[in-house]
């Protein structure tokens, strides 16, 4: 059984995996999983039903509606989908997006700033070595280094928690860049880094140990619900065909690759092994035909009236402009009735290559505690017995690990390699998380 991976190429993600995801695209595809670009505009929990993973590849310079964000919300915790969630150094004023806004609704945010080390990396300090991986977790096993590149830091709130920290020689030191959560039927996972998935660079996919970081992180995604939905088969096809493509990895069975859109090049020297290949190639061509001959038709009969007709008389709706998905009230208009809409294909979003250019000296958030954070979170739902012994294992778990690397400074300022300022300012904000953790610790054996 193969699932499927939807990523969302809608919101204008730095990460395209027709451009510079192709190893990972491909990896994927190899090992059980279906890459797919989602054009799909707006989101919608019945648009997703198909798949079983959301990826949202650091969206730049394109916010999520908040009707979206609902339709997302719906489908992660009452259809077990997986959602996953990728920014890049400076978070969301970075890169003008609103990624925090959907990931602050399952306890996570996306900080303004930039993980470095001047110590542990891969030759430049944006390029930081990982190796803090508490507590045990399905996405870090196996993993003992990560180069999280050009990434952010996280914050957590809520029933989120971290499983990778940045290091005690980082800056901002020992906070969470993996968080995941858990909300009732689905599973979320975000980090900072999309950059640590790229392809061809220093830190990217080719990482020793990033693929299997990829494999772990998806096959967590997929639900135990989920997974029972497609046992039973109540999870319904995906209506476009993903197109043919050559896959660079052998480890897994062969699966087909992303981009039920993409462009195919005709070329007669492709190998075409059996009956049944060739069969479903000309399916795939027939029916862009057939797309193809329905959006002429259309023309052909709106261009029927006259030029004075079309312009005296535009449509009370016209189709979605780039423009439109900038703002969350076009969002919500274009969504107060679909019945004038028409329904023409999707206009190509353009895949003109971005600079990535490394991440330079945006500001950094020093004091975390005046955040605020909007009052749209749904209410909390009670919790079972099971999932509140697992949180409580994983928190106290994480005040072993605090209270382990305080002694560790504590003894290190004592021998006098580590300087007062230094020392009060990373011990004052560790007993504070110290303090938060006890006090949510205290929240759960309350309620057991």
């Amino acid at each position: 059984m193969s699932y499927n991976i939807a990523f969302d190429i809608a919101h204008k993600p730095r990460g395209k995996i027709d451009e510079n995801l192709t190893e990972m695209r491909d990896f994927l595809n190899s090992n059980g999983f279906m890459c797919y670009n989602f054009l799909e505009t707006p989101i919608t929990q019945q648009s997703l039903k198909p798949f079983d993973v959301l990826v949202f590849m650091c969206p730049d310079f394109a916010k999520i509606s908040s009707m979206e964000m609902t339709e997302i919300c719906s489908w992660v915790e009452e259809d077990g989908g997986g959602l996953f969630l990728l920014s890049h150094a400076g978070g969301d004023k970075g890169r003008n997006s609103n990624l925090s806004e959907l990931s602050q609704r399952f306890g996570i945010l996306f900080e303004n700033d930039q993980v470095l080390d001047e110590t542990t990396n891969l030759g430049l300090e944006n390029l930081p070595i990982i190796t803090a991986f508490i507590p045990p977790h399905p996405i870090t096993n196996g993993i003992s280094s990560v180069c999280y590149r050009s990434g952010c830091s996280l914050t957590i709130m809520g029933n989120a928690f971290s499983i990778a920290s940045s290091n005690e020689t980082s800056e901002p030191f020992s906070t969470p860049l993996m968080c995941v959560a858990q909300p009732e039927n689905g599973r979320v996972c975000a980090i900072g880094s999309y950059e640590l998935f790229r392809d061809n660079v220093g830190g990217g996919f080719s990482s020793d140990e990033h693929p299997t970081l990829a494999y772990n992180i998806f096959t967590w995604l997929v639900s135990d619900y989920r997974m029972d939905l497609r046992s039973k088969g109540e999870v319904p096809e995906v209506i476009t065909q993903p197109a043919p493509q050559t896959n660079n990895y052998i480890s897994g069975p062969t699966g087909p690759a992303s981009g039920a859109n993409r462009k195919i090049d005709i070329d007669f020297s492709m190998q075409i092994s059996n009956q049944s290949e060739l069969y479903e190639l000309l399916r795939i061509f027939q029916s862009q035909i057939n797309t193809i001959k329905t959006t002429i038709d259309k023309l052909v009969k709106t261009a029927g009236g006259s030029d004075n007709k079309i312009r005296d008389n535009p449509p009370t709706k016209k189709p979605p402009s780039p423009s439109q998905f900038v703002s969350e009230d076009a969002f919500d208009s274009l969504l107060e009735s679909d019945k004038n809409l028409t329904d023409l294909p999707p206009k190509p979003i353009g895949l003109a290559k971005n600079g990535d250019e490394p991440f330079i000296g945006l500001p950094k958030v020093e004091d975390r505690e005046s955040i605020k954070f909007g009052s749209s979170e749904k209410p909390k739902k009670k919790l079972k017995k099971k999932e509140l012994k697992a949180e409580k294992e994983a928190l106290e778990s994480k005040l072993n690990s605090m209270r382990n690397l305080l002694d560790f400074i504590e003894k290190k300022f004592q021998a006098g390699s580590m300087d007062k300022k230094s020392y009060e300012k990373r011990t004052g904000q560790l007993k504070v998380d110290l303090k938060k953790t006890e006090k949510k610790l205290d929240e759960i054996n309350e309620l057991l």
